[in-house]
């Protein structure tokens, strides 16, 4: 086991910016649950292992370090005892497309991170980001998925030309507006779910391409839904019908 060099601390802590992750094509992951699991399942997305314990990665590079060196390089208030350096995950073109789950400009990287783990649990084939959204390999978005960004194939597009293009069914969900969706029928397989802005809702220039309004009617007196918890009750219900 190595000891981690000045010039790789730099650059480690380099890839928290959104700009040098892009570059590299490499994003961090900490966490010993997280970083297991993808040695297991994805151990070829691994460059690299930093760990203030003193455990041996077969075939994979591995630093020790102390906790102050782990503070300086992770991203967490409080450290894990485990950091990775990770390949961004690569999809191939799945043969259905029949659910998919939109994002306009979701900006808070813990709702990111559940939608992701949500969009898992229900078996969503692809999610579709908004340029404005935020990127899906902040670190506190890669610490509320779970591991989940390995399994959900994630694009950015300009919403406003893919959903202009697309031939699936299109929902958007509102917080008074559209029918009630426990009494909603899915009659498709296939749907396009739009989830909005925590604070803004759903864009004003996609409304026109959506056809399907429905609402989760509100029994409390709470002025909003968090919206992982919206797409989970709307995945549920579409996941009870097909």
């Amino acid at each position: 086991m190595e000891t981690l060099s000045k010039n790789k601390i730099k650059w480690i802590r380099s890839l928290k910016l959104k700009k040098n992750r892009d570059n590299e094509n490499l994003f961090l992951i900490e966490g010993e649950k997280i970083i297991l699991e993808t040695f297991r399942f994805h151990p070829d997305n691994i460059i690299l292992i930093c760990t203030t314990e003193k455990i041996e990665f077969k075939n994979i590079l591995s630093y020790h370090v102390d906790k102050k060196t782990m503070r300086e390089i992770s991203s967490l208030k409080t450290p894990n005892n485990f950091l990775a350096i990770v390949k961004k995950p690569l999809f191939q073109n799945r043969s259905s497309n029949s659910l998919i789950v939109a994002l306009d400009n979701i900006q808070n990287p813990g709702n990111m991170g559940s939608i992701l783990r949500t969009c898992d649990w229900f078996k969503v084939d692809k999610v579709i980001c908004s340029k404005k959204t935020v990127d899906i390999f902040n670190p506190k978005v890669i610490q509320s998925s779970m591991g989940s960004i390995f399994r959900i194939p994630v694009e950015y597009h300009d919403l406003y030309i893919y959903l202009k293009n697309t031939s699936l069914p299109i929902y958007g969900s509102f917080v008074n507006e559209g029918k009630n969706i426990f009494k909603n029928k899915f009659i498709e397989s296939k749907a396009i779910f739009i989830i909005g802005n925590e604070g803004n809702g759903i864009s004003e220039e996609i409304i026109p391409f959506i056809k399907k309004f429905i609402t989760i009617p509100r029994f409390g007196e709470t002025e909003s839904l968090n919206a992982a918890v919206a797409t989970g009750i709307i995945l549920s219900e579409f996941r009870r019908m097909n």
